[in-house]
C-alpha cells in the first residue's frame, strides 16, 4: 500500500524543523564559545595587569629609594653617593627589560601580522645572543656550546633571536656557576626544525616543568633570590615557538639539569 503524501509531507517538515533547530544549537553555542572566550581572554588580561604593576612596585621602589637617600643626605660620601646611584641604574635595566618584554608578548597575542618572516641562519643568531651576553656569561663561568648547523629557516628573527637569548639567560639565573650548556638541532621532517638545549645545573623539580612556561613564575629555588629579569622570558620563548607553527616542553636532565626541546616550521 503507497504512502500517503501528507506522510512524506510530514517527514519533510520534521526533518526541516531538526535541521533549523539544529542551527539554531550551533549559532547559541557559537555565541556561548565566544562569551566564554571574551571572558577568558579579559580575565587573563586583567590577571597580567594585576601581575604587571606587581613586578613594576619592586623597581620603582628601589629607585625611589635610592634617590630619596641621596637627595636627603647631601652629606653623604661620594662612595656612598655612587653605590646608591649603580643600584638605582640597575633597576632602571631591569624596569626597561620589564617593559619591553611586555612590549613584545602583547604584540605577539595581538598583532602577530606585524612580524616579518624573513631566512633567519640559526648558527649566526645563536651566536649573536652568546656575543651580547658574553660578559655574563664570562663572570658565571658558563661555556655554552653551539653545535647549530650554519643553515636558514623561514621565519621571524627577533622572535628566533628571543627564543635562543632567554634559554641562555633562563641558565644563567637559575642554573648556577660553573655549568656548560649545549644546543643541537635535527631535522626530522620537511619544513620541520627541532632543537634541544639542555644545561648541567641544578635542574629543576619534576612538578613545576608544567609551571615554568607561565607568565612571573618563578622556580621555588629561585624564591626570594635576586635573579633578575622580567618574569617573562620563558612565556615569550613559548609564544615565540608557538608563532612558528611549532611546540616546546622542558625536560628534567639526568642526573642533574634542565632541557628544553622545541620545534619550529618554515612559515610562508
Amino acid at each position: 500500500m503507497p504512502v500517503p503524501w501528507f506522510y512524506w509531507l510530514l517527514l519533510v517538515l520534521a526533518l526541516i524543523a531538526v535541521a533549523l533547530g539544529s542551527v539554531s544549537m550551533f549559532e547559541r553555542y557559537k555565541r556561548s564559545s565566544a562569551r566564554k572566550a571574551k571572558a577568558e581572554t579579559e580575565r587573563l588580561k586583567h590577571e597580567m595587569t594585576g601581575n604587571i604593576s606587581h613586578e613594576l612596585k619592586t623597581p620603582v621602589a628601589s629607585i625611589q629609594g635610592y634617590l630619596e637617600t641621596i637627595l636627603s643626605h647631601p652629606e653623604l660620601p661620594e662612595e656612598r653617593k655612587r653605590f646608591f646611584l649603580t643600584r638605582a641604574y640597575s633597576q632602571t635595566r631591569r624596569l626597561s627589560e620589564l617593559v619591553a618584554d611586555i612590549s613584545l608578548i602583547t604584540k605577539l597575542e595581538e598583532v602577530p601580522d606585524m612580524f616579518a618572516i624573513e631566512p633567519v641562519n640559526i648558527k649566526v643568531t645563536f651566536n649573536e645572543v652568546l656575543d651580547e651576553m658574553a660578559d655574563k656569561i664570562s663572570g658565571s663561568n658558563m661555556e655554552i656550546n653551539n653545535a647549530l648547523p650554519p643553515i636558514c629557516i623561514r621565519g621571524n628573527y627577533q622572535l628566533i633571536y628571543a627564543i635562543f637569548r632567554n634559554l641562555v639567560e633562563n641558565s644563567l639565573k637559575y642554573a648556577g656557576n660553573e655549568v656548560s650548556a649545549r644546543i643541537v638541532y635535527s631535522n626530522p621532517a620537511r619544513h620541520v626544525h627541532e632543537f634541544d638545549y639542555s644545561d648541567n645545573g641544578i635542574g629543576l623539580a619534576p612538578e613545576e616543568l608544567g609551571k615554568i612556561f607561565e607568565r612571573f613564575y618563578r622556580p621555588d629555588s629561585a624564591r626570594g633570590k635576586a635573579v633578575g629579569g622580567s618574569g617573562l622570558g620563558l612565556s615569550i620563548l613559548r609564544n615565540a615557538v608557538l608563532f612558528h607553527k611549532g611546540e616546546v616542553k622542558a625536560y628534567c636532565v639526568v642526573p642533574h639539569g634542565l632541557g628544553f626541546k622545541f620545534t619550529l616550521k618554515d612559515l610562508r
